[in-house]
């Protein structure tokens, strides 16, 4: 797959050869589901608790003589039956992630790739870099490539100005090439690789 380079500018740079390998795949939803599933699982901080019976501050003196009050038979004030008892069943901290296989995780990440290149959302451009870090400039480049609502994949180092410019404009991600993920690249509407980016992907499906 042939796809036209341009700068930041909108002016033509020339064309790169998309490996069908990456961007060429027929892309299955149900690998691409495991993958954001997986993301989002790992996310969660799990860090949700309620107190327990053996949690709540209270005496666990048998409130009442076992026989001849009529009434049911207790024992601690802490069980849950009470108002201000401890919660049954209640969350614990716990881990919320799932195990995904590596191959699996590269797999989907293919296909995400695929499925951006299938619907016309990948731009490619030479390089993220601008002279100087402000923001207005850098939203005038994006309005002439028609970017609002964009995902930017750059090299293994982010040019610092580009990163400080950028990170002021809403509905846009800017990452390096170690922090590309299917979920991030479903989220937005055009994904924006440099031609550092794809020779790191290249380099790293092969």
């Amino acid at each position: 797959m042939e796809l036209k380079v341009t700068t930041l500018e909108g002016k033509e740079a020339g064309s790169v050869q998309l490996s069908d390998e990456i961007f060429g795949l027929e892309p299955r939803k149900d690998i691409i589901q495991r993958c954001v599933q997986w993301q989002l699982n790992k996310r969660q901080s799990g860090t949700h608790k309620t107190q327990g019976r053996a949690d709540v501050w209270r005496t666990g003196k048998k409130m009442y003589k076992q026989k001849g009050t009529g009434g049911a038979r207790h024992g601690s004030a802490r069980v849950p039956q009470f108002r201000g008892g401890g919660r049954a069943f209640g969350p614990v901290v716990r881990s919320h992630a799932t195990d995904l296989p590596k191959k699996v995780r590269a797999l989907a990440l293919k296909h995400a790739l695929s499925a951006k290149a299938k619907d016309g959302g990948l731009i490619v451009i030479d390089n993220a870099q601008i002279k100087d870090a402000k923001t207005k400039s850098l939203v005038g480049h994006f309005s002439g490539l028609g970017l609002t609502n964009a995902l930017i994949i750059d090299g293994a180092e982010l040019h610092n100005g580009f990163a400080i410019a950028a990170r002021n404009i809403p509905n846009i991600d800017v990452l390096p090439i170690q922090g590309i993920n299917v979920y991030d690249i479903l989220r937005r509407q055009k994904l924006v690789l440099t031609k550092a980016a794809l020779d790191a992907l290249e380099a790293r499906f092969k």
